[in-house]
């Protein structure tokens, strides 16, 4: 049984120029033509704004004029409020302020610090990001419906990894599995994913909350495996993995989880969890293969680095809930989805080529410099 469909007029996105969250506004604006979109977003490393360049040339100001972009953190209470009853403004390039957004009847929350390697170097702003920036969206969303009443849905977007880890004959993860997250990352999705949850009970927030596994394709910042090691073997750079490589992953494209949300958000239960996942387990070191293999790259550029702390070793995903509540299952199929990413990585040099320091920070605190199989 699912709620009554629910069409947002107006939906705002936190951490709309991430990866996910670009992908998920483009979507959007595609998909949907009578809605609006509002990009909320502090633009930290990881956040691109060419990653929108073809929304705003589409969909924004002087075109179709349902897209807007604020610069802005999501710890703010004042400036969160101020959107939610329809009195931001607009961002635009040097500061300058634009239009008045309009008033959104739904928050896709995906803004979060989201590298595990980068929460072991420093995990405070991961609680701080994920855990009060969470907060603050939740208390400034009951206020307003409290002041203004009317249909609304806070869908907060999670990951597999607040679950633990499996073992090699374990079930995949349902809904219903027991939070037991190992790094400080994930710690504090688990811990924002749980303020979500009070916030139903104590308050009758209307929230939703999905989980989801391991996410490719365009735009991802290069610190995250697939593109990590796309962007090094084109540089003829060694690959560096993690142990034996044969920790396990369940690979979901990008574009699959943001079909996904929005059939969430459209329809699915109040309260209730969804799990998104490719159905495609693949050994990371079996990845790497496949990439070096499709690029014609050597084999011998794969190195081997001591494990990093708490690593998980297997995830997986049941997506039987979403699959029969909702009619969702993922249309992308891993090796032929993985070879158009790796093309969109060698077309798209320019994007990835002036971020590489950044991206290659944690790497090359953990690993690159000073580790050795």
């Amino acid at each position: 049984m699912t709620d009554p469909a629910f069409t947002p007029n107006c939906v705002l996105v936190t951490g709309g120029a991430g990866f996910i969250g670009s992908n998920f506004v483009r979507w959007v604006l595609q998909q949907c033509p009578t809605t609006h979109v509002v990009n909320l977003d502090l633009l930290t490393y990881a956040a691109n704004p060419e990653s929108l360049a073809d929304v705003v040339k589409r969909f924004g100001v002087g075109e179709d004029g349902r897209y807007y972009f604020v610069q802005g953190d999501i710890r703010d209470a004042t400036a969160v409020t101020a959107l939610l009853r329809g009195e931001g403004r607009e961002t635009l390039p040097g500061g300058k302020s634009g239009r008045v957004v309009p008033r959104p009847d739904a928050i896709v929350h995906l803004a979060a610090e989201s590298h595990v390697d980068r929460s072991i170097i420093g995990p405070a702003i991961f609680v701080d990001t994920n855990v009060r920036g969470t907060l603050t969206l939740l208390e400034a969303s009951r206020t307003e419906l409290a002041r203004a009443p009317r249909p609304f849905r806070f869908l907060h977007v999670s990951t597999d990894e607040v679950y633990g880890s499996l073992g090699p004959t374990d079930a995949p993860f349902s809904e219903t599995t027991p939070l037991a997250p190992n790094s400080p990352y994930s710690a504090s999705k688990a811990g924002a994913d749980l303020l979500v949850q009070a916030y139903r009970e104590t308050f009758q927030l209307p929230i939703l909350i999905t989980r989801c596994s391991n996410n490719y394709g365009p735009y991802q910042f290069p610190e995250k495996l697939i593109p990590l090691m796309i962007t090094r073997a084109l540089r003829q750079e060694s690959l560096p993995v993690y142990a034996d490589g044969l920790n396990i992953r369940d690979w979901l494209h990008v574009e699959d989880h943001a079909a996904a949300l929005w059939t969430v958000l459209a329809r699915g239960r109040l309260g209730r969890v969804y799990n998104i996942g490719g159905e495609s387990e693949r050994a990371n070191i079996t990845v790497v293969r496949a990439i070096l293999d499709y690029l014609g790259k050597p084999h011998s550029l794969i190195r081997f680095v001591k494990d990093r702390a708490g690593h998980d070793r297997r995830y997986a995903m049941d997506i039987s809930r979403i699959r029969a509540e909702l009619g969702w299952t993922p249309s992308h199929r891993f090796g032929e989805a993985l070879c158009e990413t790796v093309d969109w990585y060698v077309t798209n040099q320019d994007w990835w080529m002036r971020i590489l320091s950044e991206a290659y920070r944690a790497a090359t605190a953990l690993y690159l410099d000073t580790s050795r199989a």
